[in-house]
């Protein structure tokens, strides 16, 4: 469901004004609220969506900050890829050649990993890049075997921090936030719409009223939703440095 922003929008909106329709139609009916305690029940809505934008406001810090590393990891990929492609110079003429033709295939598969967004064609680039990653392992580790210095050292630290820079890449793309933090955020919305329709005087006359807070709400889990997920909604981290080096390595 986190995968799919919209259907959490329609689906948190919906929810929560049923819930504040239930608590002025329903609840307010079985247990009618004073006008003596009114102010005291005010004092409670308040400190719940106080509660509750502490919590979106958390959510939405979480999210911000697993968007900004999956950039900044993209960013360290396109880095290590470029600089091994120039320390590929250092081998002899046949392998720099091999090696060199192996990186511009597996950055090619890298910036299809970041746009593609159906999980079959993402299983394919992942099979393919896994398969580059042996070929560009397996080419290194025989020109280390027929050399050892400080300068092929070189080369198979840069070709190791090709290969950490997608394990870190994917480990960022797996890192969501938990869904205990979505069903907190849900329960509290939920109860927080609840007392807003149980404060209502009369919900027929109110009813232009009750459906701000649900969508001002499933917007804010919309747009969470939408920055927590990879590779659904509008918010996507574009390969743009793994684009660039396409280009100049071409």
């Amino acid at each position: 469901m986190v995968d799919h922003p919209l259907a959490i929008l329609a689906l948190s909106f919906l929810g929560m004004w049923l819930a504040a329709w239930l608590g002025g139609a329903h609840l307010g009916r079985l247990l009618k609220l004073q006008e003596l305690v009114r102010e005291d029940f005010g004092l409670i809505l308040a400190a719940a969506l106080t509660l509750l934008g502490l919590i979106i406001g958390f959510s939405f810090s979480m999210a911000t900050s697993r968007y900004d590393q999956r950039k900044n990891l993209e960013e360290a990929e396109a880095n290590a890829i470029g600089t091994e492609y120039l320390r590929a110079e250092l081998l002899p003429a046949a392998q720099a050649a091999k090696v060199r033709a192996q990186l511009k295939a597996y950055a090619d598969e890298r910036v299809l990993f970041y746009v593609s967004r159906e999980p079959s064609q993402v299983e394919e680039i992942n099979a393919r890049t896994a398969k580059l990653q042996a070929e560009l392992w397996s080419s290194v580790r025989a020109a280390a075997a027929a050399r050892t210095d400080p300068v092929m050292a070189l080369v198979v630290s840069g070709m190791n921090d090709v290969l950490n820079s997608q394990g870190y890449t994917q480990a960022a793309w797996w890192n969501r936030i938990p869904f205990a933090a979505w069903l907190l955020m849900a329960a509290i919305a939920v109860c927080c719409n609840v007392l807003v329709g149980y404060r209502a005087r009369d919900v027929k006359e109110e009813a232009v009223v009750l459906p701000v807070l649900p969508l001002v709400v499933s917007v804010s889990f919309f747009l969470i939703a939408d920055i927590d997920s990879p590779r659904a909604g509008l918010i996507h981290v574009y390969p743009q440095n793994l684009a660039s080096l396409v280009a100049a390595l071409k």
